[in-house]
């Protein structure tokens, strides 16, 4: 049911309250739900049995009332069909097969819009996302937050609100250091196993690379800083710092351009330092009097704001701990307007949450309480050949997000990229994924991404094959849908828009691919079970194609919210 009309529905349920009411002071809000049996009905409400005590009336007479208010208003006419009590006072409503079939007009108006709303205008939130260390190439855990913080942004844009992408790069520290180290080994002759080569350092071939680079004397640029060019002197480890800091920085560039995701803006957290934002953050929280002096650290007193421990920011060498600039860099998201943050973090970060979280409060700056908001995810297993896949040539170490892509698409970076986006949001994000290639290649109802878009490929050519305008679909009759196949999958397309508000409020894009695999599957099965392009019926043919075509525009919709294509032919 669309979201006008289930408001329509509400309404009619107030104006059958208001005579019952009156007089009583009470004003209650009717919750209209889905019956957990569909042969009750279309909608159910409960709010005979909340008002009866109230009212002192027995909650089946009360129900009774409200019934025959509400079929008696003409403003219900061609919306409700039938209503009726069940057990101690749920009142069950049947919808009128018009308003269920006018889904589809509503869709045809709408098209790319429908699903959408403006519920969110006026509000502004960030989505940090990736924000990997640039220390290499860009692995599948970062993959699935791309996957994850990408199609959660266009859930928030598609709600109204104003988005921003960003990508936060930890290019201070010892991994900068040791990334640093290990290029200049490299320059200098020494590799993984030579006796010299540092203990900690970075062991995959992309090194040598940057070590190559960098003695040729090249230029290098990232999407958004100046160009760095190498000095060639193997002795320059600033030079070799900036340059392999900002050569990877455009290797993770190229990994995102290739994967579709697009950030709005990157922030350095060097920047932080430079600016003098760190230390800012720390008088403050000094002048807030919730520290301490310990074994010549310094503390803040977390465990006032629900942290199991208290926390050290400034460590009794005068450097900071990690989770200080963590605190500095939510605060210019505040200032900046923010009045959402959402983090899409690996699972390894929810140590983060409270120390950030008390840090926010205790500078006490208007900042409410559970900001930032996180989703969390677990770690991606990648299966090829039967086989886990642990070890990548280029990285070393692990699998990078280019070499999934390329794998899931046989070489098709387009088609990779689809599987690769889909299967990454295909479960909720605290949960483990197991990502087979060999499932992402397969052309059958096994693959999910393929399944999904061989529904939307299928109604292209059945339209093809029909050869119409389709403009004329816009007057098809249809009264026409009547069958039960019918009847579901116009339920299903009307479900759309608050799929969209249910996902976006819960931080759960796996809900839409969710939704797109049950879509198709309504899709698949009318198929099968009528067919469409009729000889000897021709208003019942183009009320068929109608729905079809309907159907076809969600599937773009959904899709195109999740980054996946919706091909024509497949």
């Amino acid at each position: 049911m669309l979201a006008q009309q289930k408001q329509e529905i509400a309404a009619l349920f107030q104006a059958a309250l208001a005579p019952i009411l009156e007089g009583s002071g009470l004003t209650p809000n009717v919750v209209l739900e889905r019956p957990r049996d569909p042969s009750h009905g279309d909608i159910a409400c409960n709010i005979a049995m909340q008002l009866a005590k109230q009212l002192k009336m027995n909650p089946r007479e009360l129900a009774t009332k409200i019934v025959a208010g509400l079929l008696e208003n003409p403003a219900g006419k061609g919306l409700v069909d039938s209503a009726d009590i069940a057990g101690p006072g749920f009142i069950n409503l049947r919808v009128a097969a018009s308003a269920k079939q006018s889904v589809v007009r509503t869709i045809m108006q709408q098209q790319g819009q429908f699903g959408r709303s403006e519920l969110g205008q006026g509000k502004k939130v960030i989505l940090e996302f990736v924000s990997a260390n640039p220390t290499g190439p860009l692995h599948v855990g970062h993959g699935r937050q791309a996957a994850l913080g990408d199609a959660l942004s266009a859930l928030f844009q598609a709600q109204g609100f104003a988005v921003t992408r960003e990508f936060y790069y930890n290019d201070a520290g010892v991994q900068i250091a040791t990334l640093a180290n290990s290029v200049q080994a490299r320059a200098r002759g020494i590799k993984p196993g030579d006796a010299g080569w540092p203990e900690s350092a970075y062991n995959g071939d992309y090194i040598q690379d940057i070590a190559d680079d960098f003695m040729a004397g090249k230029t290098v640029s990232a999407s958004d800083s100046l160009p760095v060019t190498a000095s060639g002197d193997a002795d320059d480890i600033e030079s070799i710092r900036k340059f392999a800091v900002t050569y990877l920085r455009n290797e993770q560039d190229i990994d995102l351009q290739a994967f579709g995701v697009k950030f709005d803006n990157y922030y350095l957290e060097s920047s932080l330092y430079l600016e003098g934002k760190v230390e800012a953050a720390v008088d403050t929280l000094l002048r807030s009097g919730k520290t301490y002096e310990h074994e010549g650290a310094l503390w803040l007193r977390t465990t006032e704001y629900g942290d199991d421990k208290d926390r050290v920011m400034r460590k009794s060498d005068g450097t900071f701990t990690y989770f200080v600039p963590d605190v500095a860099y939510h605060i210019t998201k505040w200032q900046r307007g923010f009045g959402q943050a959402i983090n899409i973090q690996g699972s390894d970060h929810h140590g983060t949450i409270a120390r950030v979280r008390a840090g926010l409060q205790a500078v006490d700056m208007g900042v409410p309480q559970g900001y930032p908001d996180y989703v969390l995810h677990k770690m991606v297993t990648v299966m090829k050949d039967g086989e886990e896949v642990k070890i990548s040539k280029r990285a070393g170490s692990y699998v990078t997000v280019r070499d999934l892509i390329e794998w899931s698409g046989g070489g098709d970076i387009g088609k990779g990229r689809d599987a690769v986006r889909f299967f990454l949001i295909s479960r909720k994000a605290d949960t483990e994924f197991v990502f087979d290639v060999d499932v992402a290649l397969a052309t059958s109802d096994e693959n999910p991404v393929y399944y999904v878009q061989y529904a939307h490929a299928r109604i292209c050519s059945a339209l093809a094959n029909w050869g119409g305008d389709e403009a004329q679909l816009a007057n098809a009759d249809l009264s026409l849908l009547a069958t039960p196949h019918e009847a579901s999958l116009l339920a299903k397309l009307a479900a759309y828009p608050e799929v969209l508000a249910r996902a976006q409020s819960e931080l759960g894009p796996h809900q839409v691919a969710f939704y797109l695999r049950e879509l198709a599957g309504e899709l698949h099965s009318y198929y099968f079970a009528h067919k469409w392009l009729l000889d000897d019926d021709e208003p019942l043919k183009l009320a068929r194609l109608a729905l079809a075509t309907a159907t076809r525009q969600v599937l773009r919709n959904g899709l195109a919210l999740i980054g996946v294509s919706a091909p024509n032919k497949m």
